[in-house]
């Protein structure tokens, strides 16, 4: 299936049987990613008396019950609820899934004993009113991301201005292969979030933050579509699962 948008009077061409998913899958294993110092999520049989809900184990059925907390555990979107005392649900604030978008890859650079993706970086890669959302490849890249355990690992981060900057060039979805924008430990000051959500003064409700994705090498860097679906919880994020189109200018 094909399809055709415009974006900046620009048409171009989107063939659909083409996705490019950047989501994590979640497994009841170690092989799961893990962060912010949960154990593996778990996947396991409903039992109830002498009846199982597993057909290798006996049972009519599949049936199981899921325990995973999606900010770390999987690829997830969230929104400003995150970080409010009043209530925000994603549901409220993400009600279109359909996106232009840049992916970029960024190396992480020395600062302070932390490793850190600058304005400065930024600025070479995403300008002002280029996609509505930017997808954010951290170098190097490698497949052990897809079961990393990040827990005590002080992961690179944002800078806050660098957040600052993709608010100012327009970008109102923001998605990356950490899992956050900030620091592991940073005294609760979230200050990335603030920044790009313009909290608490000026507040974009509608701007969401997908963090956890992986982006496989053989993706290359460039302009795409992307539609951005995270599953229908009433909560601050929700697993979600992101995927690339390869648009063609016509």
């Amino acid at each position: 299936m094909q399809a055709l948008v415009t974006y900046k009077q620009t048409n171009y061409k989107i063939d659909f049987s083409k996705p490019l998913d950047i989501s994590l899958s979640l497994r009841g294993d170690d092989k799961n990613p893990v962060a912010w110092y949960l154990n593996a999520p778990k996947i396991e049989p409903v039992q109830d008396g002498n009846w199982i809900g597993k057909v290798g184990r006996g049972g009519s059925v599949n049936f199981n019950n899921i325990y995973f907390n999606p900010h770390g555990h999987t690829t997830h979107t969230e929104c400003v609820g995150h970080i409010t005392p009043e209530y925000h649900g994603l549901n409220e604030s993400l009600k279109t899934f359909f996106f232009s978008a840049k992916l970029i890859s960024v190396e992480p650079v020395r600062s302070g004993g932390d490793e850190v993706l600058t304005k400065d970086q930024l600025k070479c890669h995403f300008r002002e009113g280029e996609a509505q959302a930017i997808i954010i490849r951290t170098l190097p890249n490698s497949i052990a991301k897809r079961s990393k355990h990040y827990s005590h690992t002080n992961w690179p981060y944002l800078e806050e201005e660098a957040a600052v900057y993709l608010r100012e060039c327009g970008v109102e979805h923001l998605l990356i292969d950490l899992p956050s924008i900030d620091r592991e430990e940073d005294g609760g000051k979230l200050l990335a979030h603030k920044a790009f959500w313009n909290y608490p003064k000026h507040t974009r409700f509608g701007a969401t933050i997908t963090e956890l994705v992986y982006v496989p090498s053989r993706i290359e860097d460039g302009f795409y579509f992307l539609n951005l679906q995270p599953a229908s919880f009433e909560n601050d994020a929700a697993p979600s699962k992101p995927v690339l189109y390869k648009p063609e200018k016509i």
